[in-house]
C-alpha cells in the first residue's frame, strides 16, 4: 500500500485524473480497453470534472473505455442520490463515450435483481476472472467502502462478483471484496478533516471494511488530502 499526502484537494485531484489518464492509455495500449469502477459520492466529483478539460479530452481514448460503478442505491437513475446520476452529470454527457461503454448498475430494480443483471453484465464484458483496470473508491466515517460495511453478511462474499445489501434504506448493490480485490489497481480518495478518525482507526489495524480491500496482484494507493490526514 502506498498513501500520498497533498496539501489541497486541487493537488490531489490533479494527480488522481493524471493518474487516469495515464492508466487508460497504458490498459489500451496493452490490452485494447480500459476497463474502470467509478465511485460515487461527492468525493470524487471534482475528479470527473476535472477529466472533461484539458488536456485529457484528447489524451483519453473514450471510446475504448468500459465504464462500471463500484456500487450503487437502488434508486431510479435520474434520482439525485444516483451514483449514475451523478457521474453521468459530471463526466459521462461530456466526454465522447459511447453509450453502449456505459455499464450502470439498475437501481430501479429490485435489490437483488440488479445484483444479478450487474453480475451479468460484468461476466459478459470482463469474463469470468476478468479484472478492472482501476478501481475507485472512498471511505465512509464508519470504514465502509464502497457498500461493504462494518459486519454487515456482504463482506464475506466469496464467490459472486456483486452482491446486494438490502438492509439498508435504500437498499444497495456493491462490487465484493473479491472482485475488488482482483483489480490491477484500487485508489481511494480520501479528503477533508472529517475522515481524519477514520484513517487513525486504519492505521492502528482495526479491522475496517476499507482494510479489506488489498488487490492480491494489483497496485493500492491512497490519495489524500492535508485535512485528512492523521496527525
Amino acid at each position: 500500500m502506498r498513501r500520498v499526502i497533498f496539501r489541497s484537494k486541487e493537488e490531489l485531484f490533479e494527480r488522481a485524473s493524471a493518474l487516469f489518464a495515464r492508466r487508460s492509455a497504458e490498459a489500451i495500449e496493452r490490452r485494447g480497453r480500459f476497463l474502470v469502477a467509478l465511485s460515487g459520492g461527492k468525493t470524487p466529483r471534482p475528479l470527473y470534472e476535472r477529466l472533461t478539460t484539458e488536456p485529457y479530452p484528447r489524451e483519453i481514448d473514450w471510446p475504448c473505455v468500459q465504464v462500471f460503478w463500484s456500487d450503487e442505491r437502488c434508486v431510479p437513475p435520474e434520482d439525485p442520490a444516483s451514483n449514475y446520476r451523478s457521474a453521468r452529470e459530471a463526466l459521462l454527457d461530456r466526454v465522447p463515450i459511447p453509450a453502449e461503454n456505459v455499464h450502470r448498475i439498475h437501481g430501479e430494480l429490485p435489490a437483488e435483481d440488479a445484483t444479478v443483471r450487474y453480475g451479468e453484465e460484468l461476466e459478459t464484458v470482463l469474463g469470468t476472472a476478468g479484472r478492472f483496470d482501476l478501481v475507485l473508491l472512498g471511505i465512509g466515517d464508519d470504514g465502509h467502502t464502497a457498500s461493504l460495511f462494518p459486519k454487515h453478511e456482504a463482506l464475506e462474499e466469496a464467490e459472486r462478483a456483486a452482491v446486494a445489501v438490502e438492509t439498508l434504506s435504500p437498499a444497495r448493490v456493491t462490487l465484493s471484496l473479491p472482485m475488488l480485490n482482483r483489480a490491477r489497481e484500487v485508489v481511494f480518495l480520501v479528503t477533508g478533516r472529517g475522515k481524519r478518525e477514520v484513517l487513525g482507526r486504519l492505521d492502528a489495524g482495526e479491522d475496517l471494511p476499507a482494510a479489506r480491500v488489498r488487490p492480491d496482484d494489483g497496485r493500492l494507493l491512497w490519495l489524500v488530502d492535508r485535512e485528512a490526514a492523521p496527525r
